[in-house]
């Protein structure tokens, strides 16, 4: 019996399959990067997505596969692990998903999506429902090419869309550790009024934004002061960076950190992140060996 099954970013089957462990998830076996497991459904950090109504269908054709899974919904993404040539052809007898990059701010969609995959030629995994409104858990977008210093911005981008939430214009920010300015140039993209504290100094293009202040200090040594929304892509080692988003919790209205992980992975570091009152941690897909903290 399969009960839930969940998706790891490419490179990072390791640490989620660590992180199943700790909450006692068994995992049955291995799809490729998809953990299989005979327990219920549980939110975990390091899962791109989770299914969490996964369904094992006996199918003795493509046309049987196809049929299956348009007679439980519309919408389907697909997971390809091996059988690639059987997998496309189901795929292609399905109604098509769009799946195009998205334009920051766009939303993230909306609509009901489920996901499927092949374990065998004759036996189809389906879960109507999964954790992530994206195919495969990846929030892919447009990228910018031009504003940005570096690809950070990426990271903020997904964690707003993901939050469905975001500072606009009259919104104070503070973005500890802001150089070269990835997360500054995203907050003054939306209109808002960023405070960029760090040691080095902005990217000229960033600093010359509208709405944009640079302090040269150190993110930890700011003191905490009344904001909207706090971010920090600082390298730290995590339990300095938690120490840090305990102090500011009650000064900000909304926080976004990445937590980095420098060698193995601090499970239990990410775990003290996520037991913060309101507080929700994830791998997103533009992070690497990372989490991001939502607060």
């Amino acid at each position: 019996m399969i009960a839930s099954a969940y998706l790891a970013a490419e490179g990072f089957e390791t640490p989620l399959a660590e992180e199943l462990a700790r909450r006692g998830v068994p995992i049955d076996r291995w799809h490729g990067r998809l953990a299989l497991s005979p327990a219920p459904p549980a939110a975990v950090a390091w899962a791109l997505d989770v299914w969490t109504d996964p369904r094992l269908i006996e199918v003795a054709s493509v046309r049987a596969a196809a049929a299956a899974l348009r007679g439980m919904q519309r919408n389907w993404s697909h997971y390809a692990e091996g059988l690639f040539r059987r997998s496309a052809l189901i795929a292609a007898a399905l109604p098509p998903v769009k799946a195009a990059p998205l334009v920051f701010p766009a939303a993230a969609p909306t609509a009901h999506l489920g996901a499927w995959t092949l374990l065998a030629p004759d036996q189809l995994l389906a879960s109507p429902t999964k954790t992530s409104a994206f195919p495969g858990g990846e929030c892919r977008f447009e990228a910018d090419h031009i504003g940005p210093p570096s690809r950070a911005y990426l990271k903020l981008w997904e964690a707003l869309t993901l939050l469905r939430d975001r500072p606009g214009p009259g919104d104070r920010c503070i973005d500890l550790g802001a150089a070269p300015g990835g997360w500054t140039f995203v907050l003054a993209s939306l209109g808002a009024q960023v405070l960029a504290v760090d040691k080095a100094p902005l990217d000229p293009r960033v600093a010359a934004l509208l709405g944009v202040t640079w302090r040269q200090d150190s993110a930890f040594a700011l003191a905490p002061e009344p904001c909207d929304w706090l971010v920090c892509d600082v390298i730290a080692y995590p339990d300095r960076l938690l120490s840090l988003v305990q102090r500011w919790i009650g000064a900000a209205r909304r926080i976004v950190c990445t937590i980095k992980f420098q060698g193995e992975t601090d499970h239990a570091a990410a775990e003290a992140f996520a037991a913060l009152p309101g507080g929700r941690v994830l791998h997103l897909f533009h992070n690497k060996h990372e989490l991001t903290f939502f607060l």
